[in-house]
């Protein structure tokens, strides 16, 4: 196993069962403390996204999962690794022939946002932004606080007649 270490993690897909993702995003981290594999999985992902949801008449934004029952996992690859993943208690198995973990592709990595790409933009409040991805894709706001350690910026937009504040990434937005 000494020599999977040289190489780069990849990210590989798990399949769950539905509603599962995030208790098997806790016991993967569990086993990892337990069996000492930081080396090994490096990161977890349950992507999630903001969606507009209707209750009472009322319209909120709330969380969601972006693929349900799949969870992303960074890893460097190796069999016994794939006996403990799979033996987790809500993993059907890894997407990929015959249950054998495939990579996903550099460019799939890109499109599902999975790495966090420093981005050098210089928005500061007031300044007035374009929201280019996501659920409010086409939405105009201003900014009303910036936190540029984590590359997010909270905006006040319009929705629904009203103006409302929303946490987005740096990725999302263009300055006008």
């Amino acid at each position: 196993m000494s020599n999977v270490l040289n190489e780069e993690p990849l990210w590989y897909v798990l399949h769950t069962f539905s509603g599962y993702e995030s208790m098997v995003q806790d016991n993967l981290i569990k086993t990892i403390e337990k069996n000492n594999l930081q080396d090994y999985i490096v990161e977890i992902q349950v992507p999630m996204e903001d969606a507009i949801e209707e209750k009472n008449g009322k319209k909120k934004v709330v969380q969601r999962k972006k693929f349900p029952c799949y969870v992303l996992l960074k890893m460097r690859y190796t069999d016994d690794l794939w006996h403990t993943i799979v033996n987790t208690r809500g993993v059907t198995g890894f997407v990929g022939p015959a249950g054998r973990p495939l990579p996903l592709t550099e460019d799939e990595v890109r499109k599902m946002r999975l790495e966090k790409i420093a981005i050098d933009l210089k928005v500061a409040v007031n300044d007035k932004v374009k929201v280019v991805t996501g659920p409010l894709e086409g939405f105009v706001g201003d900014v009303l606080s910036v936190d540029q350690t984590n590359q997010k910026c909270r905006v006040s937009v319009e929705m629904f007649g009203r103006m409302t504040p929303v946490d987005l990434d740096f990725a999302q937005i263009e300055i006008i």
